[in-house]
């Protein structure tokens, strides 16, 4: 195998979550690839986790098809698999049975292990109410990686909790959303962040807390980390924004967002990729200009 190396050494890529709306940032993810900006640290919390194994693994392929092509998969999920108590997205099916050669999402392990990149999954520990962030030291083998994914992505209310090294986990965005903050602990001093809503965004308080209060009654620092996630996540863009005035960040937003964190509508999807790759086709050079 090719060795794998690394041209941007100094520079963090941190990629957002938001479920499905990952299939617009996918283009992005491409864009990245194709233009050769390999970056040597990645972090990601929920569908920035599959973004980044996609990144290091260098495959545009598996990342569109994670977030558009993955629908058409009957065993996908839907409101049946939800009320059957399997997630609206089975994250088991998803995560845990689709990285096989002979599978839908087949994943070079060899390719994401062999890039020398440091990586850096956010998850949060349902019971604990702690944000944790795994690294490629803690990653054995392929059952561990999607272990930990799945873990970073399992979507409050919409899927179950991941079990996964004696612990329960629920999706990394509950600590926010944006991994900024493992980036700056490591001593990252650029940040090059691949968001998935439109410039001006802020997140509004959840709705719905007595439901929420109501379902995770057993496990209080859940509804708390639901509950205070605007304030952080607004606190993080805000921190973002000062950091781009200041030269040491490069934001890059989507123009349009057409697609909700849970569309599984493969046109709609498609589209969101197309508007996606394209925009990162006009946008490069302004990146490089940042990054080289």
């Amino acid at each position: 195998m090719t060795e794998i190396t690394n041209n941007i050494k100094d520079t963090a890529l941190i990629f957002e979550g938001g479920g499905m709306r990952a299939s617009y940032t996918a283009g992005f993810l491409n864009t990245l690839i194709e233009s050769e900006l390999f970056f040597d640290y990645v972090a990601g919390i929920s569908a920035g986790s599959s973004h980044c194994v996609n990144y290091l693994s260098r495959d545009t392929e598996r990342a569109k098809r994670s977030f558009v092509d993955i629908v058409l998969d009957p065993k996908f999920g839907g409101w049946r698999s939800f009320f059957q108590g399997e997630g609206f997205f089975r994250s088991q099916y998803i995560y845990e049975e689709t990285h096989y050669s002979e599978a839908l999402l087949p994943l070079d392990f060899s390719a994401f292990m062999g890039n020398p990149a440091q990586l850096r999954i956010g998850v949060f520990e349902r019971d604990r109410g702690e944000l944790k962030y795994y690294t490629k030291e803690d990653i054995h083998d392929v059952k561990d990686l999607v272990k930990i994914v799945r873990s970073s992505s399992s979507m409050p209310i919409f899927m179950p909790p991941t079990y996964y090294d004696g612990h329960y986990y629920v999706d990394g965005g509950l600590g926010g959303g944006i991994a900024l903050d493992i980036a700056k602990k490591d001593g990252l001093k650029k940040f090059f962040v691949v968001l998935t809503r439109k410039k001006g965004y802020r997140k509004s308080p959840a709705q719905f807390k007595g439901f929420i209060k109501a379902y995770y009654r057993r496990y209080p620092n859940v509804v708390e980390a639901m509950l205070k996630r605007h304030i952080i996540y607004n606190q993080t863009l805000e921190e973002l924004e000062q950091l781009e005035r200041e030269g040491k960040a490069f934001l890059v937003y989507p123009e349009e967002m057409p697609v909700s964190n849970r569309e599984i509508n493969f046109s709609k999807l498609s589209e969101s990729y197309r508007l996606g790759y394209e925009q990162g086709q006009r946008d490069v050079s302004k990146w490089k200009e940042f990054l080289l």
